[in-house]
């Protein structure tokens, strides 16, 4: 039996969670993505903004997602990745990625059809704050692999 065969379309893919996020988290995406807007790591100039308080980078939220995808297919089969994006990321947040596969299509190996993965990031409040969509090639069943 095929991996496409095991896997699919209208599979749902194991899930991980990321956080709570935390002021340190996001000071070091600051520092790594040079991102240095004050916003992100000062409460005082998020708050004179109009913030309730600091953020996360948007797209600090968008590479948790990167990683989630990253881990289930493994970094040398991803082959396209975008997101949108939907709401804040506060300090506090504790953020749960799920994929689906949406579709199978050949791809360039044989053995590893490409997949399409339409994904989605919540909060513990069940706020969506991220969708997206990742396209890959599934070479083996780790997509059944539990939360971490």
């Amino acid at each position: 039996m095929t991996i496409a065969e095991t896997s699919p379309v209208g599979t749902e893919l194991a899930t991980r969670t990321f956080g709570p996020i935390t002021a340190q988290m996001l000071v070091r995406y600051s520092g790594v993505s040079g991102d240095l807007n004050p916003i992100h790591y000062d409460h005082t100039f998020a708050t004179s903004a109009g913030y309730r308080g600091v953020f996360s980078q948007g797209m600090h939220h968008a590479a948790l997602m990167a990683s989630y995808v990253s881990d289930l297919l493994g970094p040398a089969n991803m082959r396209g990745f975008l997101v949108k994006f939907h709401d804040q990321v506060w300090l506090g947040d504790v953020l749960r990625c799920s994929g689906k596969i949406v579709g199978i299509e050949s791809g360039e190996d044989a053995d590893a059809p490409l997949v399409k993965i339409a994904l989605s990031m919540t909060a513990q409040d069940d706020r969506v704050v991220l969708t997206g969509e990742a396209t890959g090639l599934l070479r083996d069943a780790a997509v059944f692999e539990s939360d971490r």
